[in-house]
């Protein structure tokens, strides 16, 4: 079946453009402005001047409606997913956090079987091992008792387990045996993220030449920026090699320090993620995150003890919010919500983009950017 959406702002990586879209068997196959010959098409989509882009790729989310990644049961990613693809998001990593083993490893062999078999709406597109390694000086809400130094049985077992899945890990670069750990990982092809880390610049930057090319949402659990001892985070912003995640909620981050993350790092190496826990998309509660009681009010997600507990920001929002908090021209907002993302987990080939031979992943949506279509490999969700 040959697909014609009309009467669309385009927004590509490069500008934004009023042309049709062509797409057949999933693909993208076509771009052309001006007038169509209608009667090839079996179908048309008339989008009467709403904007089109690719899908958002949530590359770093725990849960929402009510679910999360850590529960390990294909319902779970499930119901995450329907609740992805009406956000605009199609497709996403299962990230799981710091836990116990067991539960460890019942997630990451979930996601693995869920991954074989899966069906419409958002697809998941791996996974995002977000701990254990991590400090216990910057653990935020990940639970203390499990966090550990590397160990590289453990982590090949992971890995094993996911069966070439595990799209991006977390560690904190300054532990024992983390530079064997980075090394492993960028061997099998696995993104390695600084995350949750008390480094020095130094120790970061021996992290960076290691392998490490990606940011566990920037600022938050991290070492902070000091003059004289910029710690992670003046390794993040001076090394070119390294992309950096964003919650941009508006509550992570005030839009000045989001702002000087654009400036220095530039619209390519921002990644918009959304870092959403199980209360997405639901009313102020307690909620469960890795075992412990988050209590969410007036949409912000904490622990007991005051500690921001992932957030309840949904993709759609936080390109929103880039354009109108921090400044940020929609088609940048976009493209750290898309294509920054499929590059970041390999898929910048296949995903991210409106581009002949691209998969037609793509999404329509009007200056709130309320979703109102979504489409995975050509199929309307």
């Amino acid at each position: 079946m040959k697909t014609l959406i009309k009467n669309a702002r385009v927004v590509t990586p490069y500008d934004m453009r009023e042309d049709s879209v062509f797409i057949q068997d999933g693909k993208i196959v076509g771009l052309k402005a001006g007038q169509v010959d209608e009667s090839q098409f079996d179908k048309i989509i008339d989008l009467e001047g709403k904007y089109l882009a690719p899908g958002f790729i949530d590359v770093h989310n725990h849960g929402n409606n009510g679910h999360d990644a850590m529960e390990g049961t294909p319902e779970a990613l499930e119901s995450m997913s329907k609740f992805h693809i009406s956000n605009g998001v199609t497709g996403f990593l299962a990230t799981t956090m710091t836990n116990s083993p067991e539960d460890t490893v019942r997630a990451i062999q979930n996601a693995a079987r869920y991954i074989k078999g899966q069906g419409q709406d958002a697809k998941v597109l791996g996974l995002y091992l977000e701990g254990p390694y991590f400090s216990q000086e910057k653990k935020g809400a990940q639970p203390a008792e499990y966090i550990t130094d590397p160990n590289l049985d453990e982590l090949k077992n992971f890995l094993d387990l996911a069966e070439g899945n595990v799209k991006i890990m977390s560690l904190a670069p300054e532990l024992s045996q983390a530079k064997e750990a980075i090394a492993y990982l960028k061997g099998q092809g696995v993104t390695v993220s600084a995350g949750h880390t008390n480094a020095t610049y130094a120790e970061a930057m021996e992290g960076i030449e290691e392998g490490i090319t990606h940011a566990t949402h920037l600022f938050n659990g991290m070492r902070p920026f000091s003059h004289r001892e910029p710690g992670v985070i003046g390794a993040l912003f001076t090394d070119e090699r390294v992309a950096c995640e964003i919650i941009c909620d508006g509550i992570h981050l005030h839009p000045a320090a989001m702002k000087t993350a654009v400036k220095v790092k530039g619209k390519d190496k921002i990644i918009l993620v959304s870092d959403a826990m199980m209360a997405t998309g639901l009313e102020d509660g307690t909620y469960d995150l890795g075992g412990q009681d988050v209590f969410v009010k007036d949409g912000v997600a904490r622990l007991e003890n005051g500690a921001l507990a992932g957030s309840t920001l949904t993709l759609n929002r936080a390109v929103y919010n880039m354009v109108h908090l921090v400044g940020v021209p929609l088609t940048h907002a976009v493209q750290m919500a898309t294509l920054n993302p499929a590059r970041a987990i390999g898929l910048d080939k296949e995903k991210g983009s409106i581009e002949i031979g691209k998969d037609a992943d793509l999404i329509a949506f009007d200056e709130e950017l309320n979703i109102s279509l979504a489409m995975v490999n050509g199929k309307i969700q």
